[in-house]
C-alpha cells in the first residue's frame, strides 16, 4: 500500500497536465437549505409514534436471521433473545443509536466533490438496483455493463447531482458474482464524484473497501468515510444476513450506511400512516443500533424508502398523498434521533417519462425537499416503479434538481433582492426589460432548464415538434458525445484494474 501511496503522488504532475486539457464539468454543490422543514406531524403525535415503536421492539421484536454472531451481540447488550427473534427492552435501540454523527462528511476522489450529509444539508444522488434499461433506440431491455457506465458518465455530468450513486442498473451481461467489482471500477474512474459501495453480499463489502484503499490510501479510508452504502430491512422487522453482513463490513470499517425499510403501505407496512411510521422508526432503531454494537460511532443513515399499493392491481403506486405524510412524518423521527435522513426520489410508476411520470416525479421530489431529506437516492432515472433506468428520464429529472437547489435557496432580502432601485427606475406604467437592475441581474435571475422547449410553436413545429422525451433523448446523446473521463493517476488506474482482474480469477462465474 505504500508504494501505491508513493506512485500516486508521483503522478500528480502528469495527472494536474491531464486535468488542464479535459473538459471542464460544472457541478453544483450539495443543497444548503436555506428554507424551514414542513413539520407534519404534533409534539403529541411524535410522542405517540415514539411510544408505538419502543413497544414493537420491547414486545414484538424483530428477526436477525441465520446471523448467530448478531444474537450473541443483542443478548450482550440487554436484549431477550428467542430464538432468531430479538426483542429490544424500551430506551436501549434509542440509547445505542446516540453515538452514531448527527452528520459527516462523504469524500471524493476529487476534493471538490466532497458532500456533507445531515444537518441542512441535501446530497442528490441517481437511480438505484433496475435490471433494465430503456432509451428512444433501443426501446426496454435488460440492462448491460455499457449501459451502466453510460449512466455513470451521464451523472458525471449532470450539474445538479452530487453523487455518482451505486447500482445505477444491474448490468445482466456479467456474472452475478463479479458484476460489483466492474460497477465499482466504473464509479472509481469514469467520475470523480462520492460513489456507494456494494451489499449484495458481505465478501463484495469487502472488495469495495480494498478498492476504496487502492484509491483513497489505507490510512485515509481508515479513518475518513470515502462509501455511503444502501442496507434495506427485509420489511417488516426481519433483518437478513446477507445484509446484516455488508452492514457489518462496513460500521468496522468505519464507512457509512444507510439503514432502510423497504416499505410497501398494505404489504409490509401496515395501511394507515401512523402504524407505518411507528413499524419504520422500530426497524431503523433497530439497525442502527446494531450498527453501533459493531463499532460505536459508526456513520448511519436512517432510511426510509416509502410507497403505498394499489388494492386493485397490487402494483406500488408513487407520488401519492400518503407517502407524503410517511416521508414528511419520518424526516420529523429522524431529527429527533438525531441522524441524517434518507428519502425521496424522483419515483414513478409509469412505464414512459410521459405526464404520469412528470406528475409523481415531481410530488415525490418537492416532498422530499420540504423534509428535510439529507441523501435522496433515485434523484434520477426511475422509472416503472424501479424496475427500468431510463436515460431519457435520466436527463429530464436531472435537469429539474436544479429546481430544488433554487428553491432551498429561499428568498434573496439583500437590497439587490429587495428590487426597490428597479422600481424605483421604471415608476407607473413602464416595463423592466431594459432597466438597469434587470440588466445586472438576467443571467441568473431565474432557473433555466437545459432540455424543456420554450420556443415559439412555430419555431418548435420547424424543428421536428418534439416531445420531451424526443428533446431528453438529443441531451443524452450530447452528454454522452461530450464526456471525458476526470483524470486519474495511472498507477491508480492501473492498481484498480489489477485488483478487478484478480478477483475475476480467483472464482468462477455465476449468473444464478
Amino acid at each position: 500500500m505504500a508504494g501505491r501511496a508513493r506512485r500516486r503522488r508521483g503522478g500528480g504532475g502528469a495527472a494536474r497536465r491531464a486535468e488542464r486539457s479535459t473538459l471542464q464539468v460544472e457541478a453544483a454543490r450539495f443543497i444548503e437549505r436555506n428554507i424551514p422543514d414542513f413539520e407534519i406531524l404534533t409534539e403529541e403525535a411524535l410522542e405517540i409514534i415514539e411510544a408505538n415503536a419502543e413497544t414493537v421492539l420491547a414486545e414484538i421484536g424483530v428477526n436477525f436471521v441465520e446471523n448467530p454472531a448478531a444474537l450473541a451481540l443483542w443478548r450482550e447488550a440487554g436484549a431477550e433473545v428467542e430464538g432468531e427473534r430479538v426483542r429490544i427492552p424500551r430506551g436501549l435501540a434509542r440509547k445505542l443509536c446516540a453515538s452514531a454523527p448527527s452528520r459527516f462528511i462523504q469524500h471524493a476522489r476529487n476534493p471538490a466533490r466532497n458532500v456533507e450529509i445531515g444537518g441542512r444539508n441535501l446530497v442528490l444522488a441517481p437511480v438505484y438496483g433496475p435490471p433494465f434499461v430503456r432509451d428512444l433506440e433501443g426501446g426496454r431491455r435488460y440492462a448491460t455493463m455499457e449501459d451502466f457506465r453510460n449512466f455513470v458518465r451521464l451523472g458525471y455530468m449532470s450539474k445538479w447531482l452530487h453523487h455518482s450513486g451505486g447500482t445505477l442498473c444491474e448490468p445482466t451481461d456479467v456474472a452475478v458474482n463479479k458484476r460489483h467489482l466492474d460497477m465499482l471500477l466504473a464509479h472509481m474512474t469514469l467520475s470523480d464524484k462520492p460513489f456507494m459501495g456494494s451489499v449484495t453480499a458481505p465478501e463484495n463489502a469487502r472488495d469495495s473497501v480494498e478498492m476504496a484503499k487502492i484509491l483513497f490510501g489505507e490510512a485515509f479510508v481508515e479513518s475518513h468515510v470515502v462509501m455511503t452504502s444502501l442496507v434495506n430491512i427485509n420489511s417488516p422487522l426481519t433483518f437478513d444476513a446477507t445484509m446484516m453482513g455488508a452492514l457489518e463490513v462496513y460500521a468496522r470499517a468505519g464507512q457509512a450506511c444507510i439503514v432502510s425499510p423497504f416499505i410497501v403501505g398494505g404489504a409490509m407496512a401496515p395501511v394507515s400512516v401512523a402504524g407505518t411510521l411507528a413499524q419504520v422508526l422500530a426497524e431503523v432503531m433497530a439497525g442502527v443500533a446494531y450498527a453501533q454494537l459493531i463499532r460505536p460511532g459508526a456513520p448511519v443513515i436512517f432510511g426510509a424508502f416509502v410507497t403505498s399499493i394499489d388494492m386493485n392491481s397490487g402494483a406500488p403506486t408513487f407520488g401519492t398523498p400518503e407517502a407524503a405524510q410517511i416521508t414528511l412524518g419520518a424526516g420529523q423521527l429522524a431529527r429527533r434521533l438525531g441522524l441524517p435522513f434518507r428519502s425521496g426520489g424522483a419515483f414513478t410508476g409509469a412505464k414512459l417519462p410521459d405526464a404520469q411520470a412528470g406528475y409523481e416525479s415531481a410530488n415525490s421530489l418537492n416532498v422530499a425537499l420540504m423534509a428535510g431529506v439529507n441523501f435522496m437516492l433515485h434523484a434520477a432515472g426511475w422509472l416503472e416503479g424501479g424496475l427500468v433506468a431510463s436515460f431519457e428520464k435520466f436527463v429530464l429529472d436531472a435537469d429539474q434538481l436544479g429546481v430544488l437547489h433554487r428553491l432551498a435557496r429561499g428568498v434573496d432580502l439583500s437590497e439587490n433582492g429587495q428590487g426597490m432601485e428597479a422600481i424605483r427606475e421604471v415608476g407607473p406604467g413602464g416595463h423592466y426589460l431594459g432597466c438597469a437592475h434587470t440588466q445586472a441581474n438576467f443571467r441568473d435571475a431565474f432557473w433555466r432548464s437545459e432540455v424543456l422547449d420554450y420556443k415559439p410553436f412555430e419555431t418548435w413545429d420547424e424543428e421536428g415538434a418534439r416531445d420531451a422525451q424526443a428533446l431528453a433523448g438529443a441531451r443524452v446523446k450530447k452528454l454522452l458525445a461530450d464526456y471525458q473521463a476526470p483524470a486519474l493517476d495511472a498507477g491508480l488506474a492501473e492498481a484498480l484494474e489489477d485488483y478487478v482482474a484478480r478477483r475475476k480469477a480467483q472464482m468462477p462465474d455465476a449468473f444464478g
